[in-house]
């Protein structure tokens, strides 16, 4: 896709030719803006002259499966009468407004990309990915699994810690780990259970068609990728359903082994989670982050590391954060059988936290300005 812009801008240069393509959604979503738009915009000295934001196309060709489109207009030349068509509220009945000049994003903005960032822009702590483990499924346990394991091995309730991917951590579904990390050989070789699972990880890893895997055959016990706080974290799930009005995240203990699929901030605190559950950086994410067909996927180096924190907050505005924050958290624990996937169902949702959550978004917004915003937008 990325390529036919490309041909069309070689095609329509130095010519009053304009042409647009019916696209995947995703050249204006996540990495590829900072890939494809800059080449169009430095080399070929393209314009947007009209933008259909994302909707569904039902696909003969898919099954009648949805797939999700833009339309991009544009030309080797600049036009005052721009355009963007939005479907947000209404697939049948859009809304169409002017612009002076529409960004990769597809929304009124200058021809600036987001690209991945190593560290943060602002003066706030690291986020990183979790654990991954690449075992084969041999170092993971359901529930059940575990108790019966521990009725064959015992000895192995040591190293058992739970462990939290990004759709466990939104479902509340309970899951446990080998964690073998500070397992010393005098011990594994008692436990002749966990010895033949870390055999079992040793022959998968043998097995891969990756060379990096193979490699880490040498380390069975083990995770491929290690990266676990040794402290309480915010952990933000990779993975979030676009029908919330917010990504579900919360602190989780030290003893927590996150995977890959989530990603964590140790040593955040109320201030920092109330910045970040907010509708402000809801805001943001929507329009930088990346997607899964129509799901969120969050990233720290795009979405968490190029987030304008707010500058010079007052003691009262950051205060005024963390109380609003910390009645989010009590709003939830109002409802201890709730997973986040009940409480942040837009069906489902706790007034309580509603409410809660609204006062955080006027105490956040406060932050950046005394007058509200009108919109997301």
């Amino acid at each position: 896709v990325c390529n036919w812009y490309v041909k069309a801008g070689q095609y329509i240069q130095s010519t009053g030719v304009s042409c647009a393509f019916v696209s995947t959604n995703s050249i204006s979503q996540g990495e590829q803006p900072g890939i494809l738009w800059p080449e169009l915009f430095n080399r070929f000295r393209l314009k947007v002259h009209f933008a259909h934001r994302s909707f569904p196309w039902e696909s003969e060709a898919r099954g009648k499966a949805h797939v999700h489109c833009v339309i991009i207009g544009f030309a080797a030349f600049d036009r005052p009468d721009k355009r963007i068509t939005d479907y947000d509220v209404d697939v049948e009945h859009p809304t169409v407004t002017a612009a002076r000049n529409i960004s990769p994003y597809l929304v009124e903005g200058p021809d600036r990309v987001v690209t991945n960032r190593t560290e943060p822009i602002c003066d706030v702590p690291k986020m990183s990915w979790g654990n991954k483990p690449t075992d084969g499924g041999h170092l993971i346990f359901t529930r059940s699994e575990k108790v019966e394991f521990l009725q064959q091995e015992p000895g192995a309730a040591e190293f058992i810690r739970p462990f939290m991917s990004g759709g466990d951590f939104i479902d509340g579904v309970e899951r446990y780990c080998l964690w073998l990390v500070d397992a010393s050989p005098e011990k594994l070789r008692k436990l002749p259970a966990v010895m033949k699972r870390v055999e079992a990880v040793r022959e998968s890893r043998l097995e891969s068609k990756a060379p990096t895997t193979r490699a880490y055959a040498k380390y069975p016990t083990l995770f491929r990728q290690i990266a676990q706080p040794d402290s309480d974290y915010l952990a933000i799930p990779e993975v979030s359903s676009e029908r919330r009005a917010y990504i579900p995240i919360a602190f989780l203990s030290k003893s927590v082994i996150c995977s890959n699929k989530i990603q964590f901030v140790p040593g955040a605190t109320g201030y920092h989670f109330g910045i970040l559950t907010s509708t402000m950086h809801m805001a943001w994410m929507r329009q930088v982050a990346g997607r899964l067909e129509s799901r969120f996927s969050y990233s720290n180096s795009l979405v968490y590391n190029n987030y304008p924190w707010p500058q010079e907050v007052t003691a009262k505005q950051r205060t005024a954060v963390e109380s609003a924050a910390q009645a989010v958290l009590d709003a939830r624990a109002q409802c201890p059988a709730a997973t986040l996937a009940d409480l942040y169902d837009p069906l489902t949702m706790p007034a309580p936290l509603l409410r809660a959550h609204q006062e955080l978004d006027r105490a956040v917004d406060r932050c950046y300005r005394p007058e509200p915003f009108p919109s997301d937008r």
